[in-house]
């Protein structure tokens, strides 16, 4: 049987500058159009399968939209979306999600909160309290400064799949581990948490990055969730800020390319079906 190979962490969007106020000036070629049949060419020429398409605007909006792209194109497997959590009516919402079986789980840009312990708020905590009810995952897109509270926050649910995005965003341009290897590898001893090797290329140097930039946090990351518990991520079309979407996937399958055939399968496809329930 085929083994299916998964890109975990990908985005779509249609631009519009009043809503992705994140993309800052620096971020041109990110300003436009960018869907699914913009991504199937890399997916096809990476021997890619499938792909997880995640929320890039917080409303449920980018709900309806992202599950547009599932029923027009097969390869989007799945969609990390978005829902207010601290909403009172927050069961309400998550049960209006049970009928879209696309809908995998769902994430809040907490990288961009003002509080950085936005996390550890009791309305945040309640809303996620709800999400193994209806079997959705959660997805941690946090930097650096944020792992000490994120570890508090993963201790309190330790049923709750959750996701690290991006292994927490460390400083690769400045080669800073420290603080974000103690952390990464508090957080790796909870079981229920994976990992998605993806975006390391942004956290780089965007014009002078080289593949050994990326080694010593990759041995740590592996080291720390084991090969059960990583997936690859592209972080297409953000990673086209510092690489092409083939390059950062180089990164990756030369990374790999000494581990075992079974190995190779469960990062590059099984783990994120696993969790995703794909």
């Amino acid at each position: 049987m085929k083994n299916i190979r998964i890109d975990s962490h990908q985005h779509f969007w249609n631009y519009d500058p009043a809503r992705h106020t994140w993309m800052s000036a620096e971020m041109t070629t990110l300003k436009t159009n960018l869907l699914p049949p913009d991504l199937l060419p890399h997916l096809q020429a990476c021997s890619l399968d499938g792909c997880v398409a995640v929320q890039a605007e917080q409303s449920e909006t980018e709900n309806t939209f992202l599950l547009q792209m599932t029923e027009n194109h097969d390869f989007v497997k799945g969609v990390v979306g978005w829902v207010d959590l601290r909403a009172e009516n927050i069961e309400e919402r998550l049960e209006y999600y049970q009928q879209f079986p696309k809908i995998k789980g769902f994430r809040h840009v907490l990288q961009d909160e003002a509080q950085r312990d936005f996390m550890l708020r009791p309305d945040f905590m309640n809303g996620i309290s709800k999400l193994k009810k209806y079997n959705y995952t959660y997805d941690i897109l946090i930097f650096t400064d944020q792992l000490a509270h994120s570890l508090e926050f993963i201790k309190a649910f330790p049923e709750q799949p959750f996701v690290i995005d991006h292994i927490a965003k460390p400083n690769i341009k400045q080669q800073i581990i420290g603080e974000w290897e103690t952390y990464i590898k508090k957080i790796a001893a909870h079981k229920n948490v994976y990992c998605k090797i993806s975006g390391l290329v942004t956290q780089a140097d965007w014009l002078n990055w080289k593949k050994k930039d990326f080694k010593t946090y990759l041995d740590i990351v592996v080291k720390s969730y084991g090969i059960d518990r990583i997936m690859y991520g592209s972080d297409w079309p953000v990673c086209q800020l510092a690489a092409t979407y083939e390059a950062q996937f180089e990164i990756v399958t030369d990374y790999f390319s000494s581990f075992t055939k079974t190995e190779q399968n469960k990062f590059f496809g099984e783990n994120a079906i696993q969790f995703y329930q794909l």
